[in-house]
């Protein structure tokens, strides 16, 4: 039988394609993409996603050892600057890994710990990872018709 961990990882790498399988379509020139009167590009889109993996890990699995420089987070907004697509999905790599090698670590009793942070109140380990798991198909679907639709 699969421990919880091994159940919440499937459910979210399944949930990432919606994300990942996009990465591979993309050109440098799709990451300019905006609609109108949308502030976030495409490229802006990948590296928010990475920036919140990497937040999650360190603040919400408590992964002390990592690094993030979460721009997106704190520019609030797309500063153009997302334009490199290999660096992204070097990025993008990056973050799931560093995001799946701590949840790996997760015993089943751990999932119902107890966690606060700012920006979501107080929530289980389990109900915080259903956060970024959503997170990024909230993104992928946004990323999706911005590519399909904007200029």
């Amino acid at each position: 039988m699969k421990t919880k961990t091994e159940i919440l990882i499937e459910l979210w790498i399944e949930a990432r394609t919606r994300f990942t399988n996009q990465l591979s379509s993309l050109s440098e020139a799709d990451l300019k993409k905006k609609l109108e009167g949308v502030p976030n590009s495409v490229g802006f889109l990948i590296r928010h996603i990475g920036d919140v993996e990497l937040l999650f890990a360190k603040n919400v699995f408590g992964g002390r050892d990592i690094k993030v420089q979460a721009k997106t987070v704190v520019a609030q907004k797309d500063t153009g600057e997302w334009t490199n697509l290999q660096e992204l999905k070097e990025y993008v790599t990056h973050s799931f890994g560093r995001l799946r090698d701590i949840v790996e670590r997760q015993t089943d009793d751990d999932w119902q710990v107890v966690i606060s942070t700012r920006e979501f109140g107080t929530k289980t380990k389990a109900e915080a990872f259903g956060r970024i798991i959503s997170h990024t198909t909230y993104h992928a679907g946004q990323m999706a018709i911005v590519n399909k639709y904007g200029n």
